[in-house]
């Protein structure tokens, strides 16, 4: 009988690349993925803690685990990610002695793939080597049920940071950064393009300090060159940007290649001058005001996403004001928004104070979310009656979902099957976060994949 195996992934897209190389080690040894962890023999969680809500999820997940493996001791339970970090975590193991494997984020498996064959004869000295090589020959391979089936695909470029915002807990639980290779990485793309993929997002903590841990090494423009030259890749998007770091040639390369994507996401964090110091930001107001203007000019009607945190240590209502003018100035195309909660071991939590009342959190994070609303709903009426190009990812209650260049999400109706498809829509109807509309017309692609006939592919062929 086939053993299956089961991910439950939360937090940000780096999650979901590091479990697709953990996937990748379970596929080689014959296990299937499963949809239902009651059915799998070995369950990975890969958790995230960002934020204590993103913790306690993992924890009420754990701990709804443990019923399970009461009545299964054979199943093998595993945590990798952020909530283990790169120095593990004593405490999290005392917590939960059923979990049978601690992983920390971006791992090769191997503590997963020993513990799964410590009783067989499979030469896990000799299969370490080989996966080392393999994944210096990009060799990945996406769970068997994705093959085909898996439009946009996460690749992860750096690894770790070192920047270390007072706020942020990633340098601790992700560690230094470190940049790959760029053979290694384009061997991943090109292995993915291979199973279906048509758009990858290429991922760092702060992804365009791609390669400056490299004397002389090649930047994120380079990279961008060169996986833009990848046959069958259709689309190229990265995130997530550090102000200090875009420079003028990584936007040239953006204006310059056809299949990067005109989309930016750029963090400010907050507006004012004091509160962009206390997180320890490197840049002020003015500086992000001049550099979405430099996007702008180089990037002509490029999608510019940021990231803001309401509540920060200290802020005063004037100083969030700011933050809401600025938002209200710029007029950002989308907006991740969050409500500062102190995280243990930041410098924050350290030595600053939380005294900002959640309700004012919550009501800061509510004017933002207003605004916001109000600018994305304009911003995407400009698309009413133009016919845009549509990348088709799947369908959503019976409706095709699928994103425009910008980023913009767009639903239409058609009996065909057209996933990892690029089409023309008609956009009949638009509202602040998505739009709607009647398809026209299917666009050639400018290459095939191994699977764009729908036939499977051996595991054999990808490796």
């Amino acid at each position: 009988m086939t053993k299956t195996y089961h991910f439950w992934i939360t937090g940000c897209q780096m999650n979901y690349a590091d479990a697709r190389r953990v996937a990748t080690e379970l596929e080689k040894l014959g296990y299937q993925s499963t949809n239902h962890a009651e059915d799998a023999d070995v369950i990975v969680l890969e958790t995230c803690t960002v934020r204590q809500q993103s913790e306690d999820k993992t924890y009420s997940k754990l701990q709804s685990l443990k019923p399970l493996k009461a009545r299964r001791p054979d199943l093998t339970v595993a945590v990798m990610g952020c909530v283990v970090g790169v120095r593990g975590n004593e405490i999290l193991e005392k917590r939960f002695p059923f979990v049978d494997v601690f992983m920390e984020p971006s791992t090769d498996g191997l503590p997963l793939i020993s513990h799964l064959t410590q009783d067989s004869d499979y030469d896990l000295e000799q299969a370490t080597t080989r996966q080392r090589h393999a994944w210096q020959d990009g060799a990945v391979v996406l769970p068997t049920d994705q093959r085909g089936q898996l439009v946009s695909a996460p690749v992860a470029i750096v690894y770790g940071c070192s920047h270390a915002c007072t706020f942020c807990i990633i340098p601790q639980k992700r560690g230094i950064e470190r940049s790959r290779q760029v053979g290694e990485i384009a061997a991943e793309v090109r292995s993915l393009v291979a199973q279906g993929v048509k758009e990858v997002v290429l991922l760092g903590q702060i992804v365009d300090r791609y390669g400056y841990d490299v004397p002389d090494g090649p930047d994120l423009a380079d990279l961008l060159r060169v996986i833009n030259s990848i046959d069958g890749l259709e689309r190229i998007r990265f995130l997530t940007s550090h102000p200090n770091y875009m420079t003028d040639r990584i936007l040239h390369a953006v204006a310059e290649l056809p299949k990067v994507m005109p989309q930016i996401e750029i963090p400010i964090q907050a507006g004012n001058n004091d509160v962009l110091a206390a997180m320890r930001r490197g840049y002020t107001r003015e500086q992000y005001r001049d550099l979405i203007h430099r996007i702008r000019d180089i990037v002509p009607d490029a999608a510019i996403h940021g990231d803001i945190i309401v509540g920060f240590c200290g802020e005063t209502a004037e100083q969030f004001q700011d933050t809401y003018d600025i938002l209200a100035e710029l007029r950002l195309d989308k907006i991740h928004l969050a409500r500062y909660s102190p995280r243990p071991g930041t410098v924050s939590a350290r030595r600053m104070i939380d005294d900002v009342p959640d309700e004012e959190k919550r009501r800061r994070f509510q004017l933002i979310e207003e605004l916001q609303k109000q600018v994305s709903a304009e911003k995407m009426r400009r698309f009413w009656g133009d016919t845009v190009e549509v990348l088709v990812e799947e369908r959503d209650k019976g409706r095709w979902r699928g994103r425009t260049p910008h980023n913009k999400l767009v639903f239409f109706d058609d009996p065909g099957d057209l996933r990892g498809q690029l089409v023309e829509v008609e956009i009949t109807h638009t509202g602040p976060w998505s739009m709607s509309g009647k398809l026209v017309r299917e666009r050639a692609t400018t290459g095939q994949s191994a699977t764009s006939s729908g036939e499977s592919i051996p595991l054999s062929v990808l490796l």
